[in-house]
């Protein structure tokens, strides 16, 4: 039933990102980033002003985490299959894109603030890339992160302290002054994802 939920949620999360975004696929004309869209749609309501704390228990905003080039995921450190491997393809794919002098910051949101401390992160990021930003704060923080990005995530029930969570698994490309341009889907390899990238950060504007 767990998987039934999920998979609905990631249907109404793709659609609720491909109705809102796209006019651009429409007018892929005026699309600076047309050739780097692999047929998906970008730019539009994805993502916005959010408040969150760092591993160093120190409170920030997406003005100073998203800075550069960013690749958003949501997840937790709880998670025991998905996210360790969604988090390591990230990492994987901006080492690549800094072998052909990209820089990129790989960005991990907890959706499970109530165990994933400001520490709890700070290790978690620490151990997949030197780079990486782990974020959390209150729930009420997490929770208008999540909005802001169309991020679904939902606690399964079970015990109260060894719990699974079901989440969308996307990740997003935030270039600065521009926003959210578009978005990964897990089955994109490393090699796929950096080649992607890399097309959108050569035809970003100056």
């Amino acid at each position: 039933m767990n998987r039934f939920y999920a998979s609905v949620a990631a249907f109404v999360v793709v659609s609720m990102i491909g109705g809102s975004l796209g006019y651009v696929y429409l007018n892929k004309g005026n699309d600076a980033f047309a050739e780097c869209r692999n047929g998906q749609v970008g730019g539009g309501s994805i993502g916005g002003p959010f408040t969150l704390v760092n591993g160093n228990g120190e409170t920030v905003t997406d003005k100073e985490v998203l800075s550069g080039p960013s690749l958003v995921y949501f997840g937790y450190t709880f998670c025991p299959d998905v996210c360790p491997l969604d988090n390591a393809r990230n990492a994987e794919a901006v080492d690549i894109l800094e072998e052909n002098g990209f820089a990129v910051t790989p960005v991990l949101i907890t959706i499970d603030p109530k165990r994933d401390t400001p520490e709890v992160m700070r290790d978690y990021v620490e151990n997949l890339h030197p780079r990486m930003i782990g974020l959390t704060g209150s729930e009420e923080q997490v929770e208008a992160a999540k909005q802001a990005y169309k991020a679904y995530a939902r606690k399964q029930d079970g015990d109260p302290e060894f719990y699974l969570m079901d989440h969308s698994t996307f990740t997003y490309l935030m270039l600065p002054k521009i926003g959210f341009v578009d978005f990964f889907r897990r089955d994109e390899t490393a090699d796929a994802m950096a080649e992607r990238v890399a097309c959108f950060l050569s035809n970003a504007p100056d």
